[in-house]
């Protein structure tokens, strides 16, 4: 998923002393930054296994292989019945009679631990648990992970015809949108609103349940290693998580209005990053170089905001050097969708560092969805930065809150969680006092919690890639971070939880 630096990773955690060693590469041990080594054992009867020094090992089904493949059937909405709660997961399932099967080609004594429940609450297959203490998944974790990253969950939640007949919609409205006045549009997304509202998965303002699937991850394999399990934990320098300023500036009005935001947030000690439009409206390089110069940053936020920079591939190839022309006179490495649209497969293809186009939950925008999660990941070789604070159009026009309380409850949530608190804002919406108000209210609330790590996108991507680039060794005094986070990542430490 990293591109060419996962092998130099796979080099490097190879010589380092781990505890678990597993037949192949896993994904979401990559995400969290477990040590482990990978043996690149072929599976055997379909089963992959990650063994711990203790003897004890993790098996699962290994179902990756064709798990995205074009045409292939779209995950299977299950949930996993654990002690901590119901965790919905979107992958295919080895139903018990399989699995019995299975394990009794691999000899022990396994039993059910665990339900799998499907849609209408019946059982359709168990996490089961050896005698020794061994684990197996009836699913592909990984794969319950890119479902998530992805949003092919949604072709569960909604059909994969309804969210075709979506795409088609949206694509339509945004033709015709240049054709309606202001007051028409703002009318068809309030109506609009109150069907999305309806929405039950994901949850909106925050979804749990990929980071409830980490948790219970991280402590199956603490039980299986019989101590703590060490992860990296996810922000650099003692920082407990992230509070991330960004805005959108999709006309020449809102250019023109970028002075008061700037002073405002000057004033704090804070920086943010400016996402520009270079095919709208004139853009004055030397302005954005002052901008850079003062701490700020700037990135690109599409080609013409008509909402099909990123419809299709032609589409991409015919507006994609436009963009890059403008990143290069900019020196812009991030990338923002107009109205967060996107595709998966194509993000990567725009070459930048990162992209902020993917919501972690948000039912309102014209492409609901979201990734479900609250911290950075990979998409290929481009970092992905959730957009998790709702915008303030969506907030305050759309939906009619007149205060930061919403901003601020969400912001509380992630900080107890440790996630990125990354929010999107418009120069030309800032000009109006209630939202003004609102967003300064926001970043005074902030601007003093050292607990919070204040950074600009680019740094953000640049810490996750080094945090990539990094492993965790033994040491006389227990674990360490080695590698290009060394000095400023720490090991966090997961309790074998599972079966309490």
């Amino acid at each position: 998923m990293h591109g060419e630096m996962t092998l130099e990773v796979e080099r490097q955690t190879e010589s380092s002393a781990t505890a678990l060693h597993s037949s192949c590469r896993l994904e979401i041990a990559e995400h969290l930054r477990i040590p482990y080594d990978v043996l690149g054992e072929p599976a055997q009867a379909g089963i992959e296994r990650l063994r711990a020094d203790t003897g004890k090992e993790l098996l699962w089904w290994a179902a990756r292989d064709d798990a995205a493949a074009a045409g292939a059937e779209p995950p299977a909405r299950a949930v996993v019945q654990a002690r901590s709660g119901s965790i919905p997961i979107f992958a295919r399932v080895l139903g018990n009679r399989e699995t019995e099967r299975v394990l009794a080609l691999r000899g022990g004594s396994w039993s059910p631990a665990v339900a799998v429940t499907g849609e209408h609450g019946e059982r359709v297959a168990s996490i089961w648990r050896e005698r020794d203490g061994s684990v197996f998944l009836p699913f592909d974790p990984d794969e319950v992970c890119a479902s998530y990253w992805s949003e092919r969950y949604l072709e569960s939640v909604r059909g994969r015809s309804r969210r075709r007949a979506a795409r088609v919609v949206l694509r339509a409205y945004y033709r015709m949108r240049r054709l309606l006045p202001r007051a028409a549009q703002i009318w068809l997304r309030r109506r609009y609103a109150r069907v999305q509202a309806r929405t039950r998965f994901p949850s909106w303002p925050l979804e749990t349940a990929l980071h409830d699937f980490f948790e219970l991850f991280a402590s199956i394999l603490a039980d299986v290693t019989g101590e703590p399990l060490p992860r990296i934990a996810a922000w650099p320098e003692g920082r407990a998580w992230a509070f991330v300023l960004t805005h959108d500036v999709e006309t020449a009005a809102g250019l023109a209005a970028l002075d008061p935001v700037l002073e405002l947030e000057r004033g704090l000690g804070m920086r943010s990053s400016w996402n520009l439009v270079p095919g709208r409206y004139e853009v004055d390089d030397g302005r954005v170089h002052a901008l850079t110069a003062d701490g700020f940053e700037v990135g690109v936020h599409g080609l013409l905001h008509d909402g099909r920079d990123v419809e299709s591939l032609a589409r991409v190839q015919e507006r994609l050097p436009g963009m890059r022309r403008a990143a290069e006179r900019w020196g812009a490495v991030g990338f923002r969708s107009p109205a967060t649209q996107r595709q998966w497969e194509l993000m990567p293809l725009l070459g930048f560092d990162y992209d902020t186009s993917y919501p972690d939950t948000d039912p309102f925008e014209p492409q609901a969805g979201g990734c479900c999660t609250w911290l950075p990941f990979f998409n290929r070789d481009m970092v992905e930065l959730p957009l998790t604070m709702a915008q303030d159009h969506t907030l305050f026009v759309i939906l009619g809150h007149d205060d930061e309380s919403a901003w601020i409850e969400k912001a509380e949530r992630l900080r107890e969680r440790g996630g990125l608190a990354l929010i999107d804002t418009h120069p030309d919406y800032l000009v109006h006092e209630p939202i003004e108000r609102a967003y300064r209210r926001l970043l005074e609330r902030y601007a003093g919690d050292h607990s919070a790590w204040m950074a600009l996108p680019r740094e953000v991507s640049a810490w996750w890639r080094r945090r990539a680039e990094s492993w965790i060794e033994r040491s006389g005094e227990g674990w360490v971070v080695a590698g290009a986070a060394a000095g400023e990542a720490r090991v966090e430490l997961v309790e074998g939880t599972a079966w309490r």
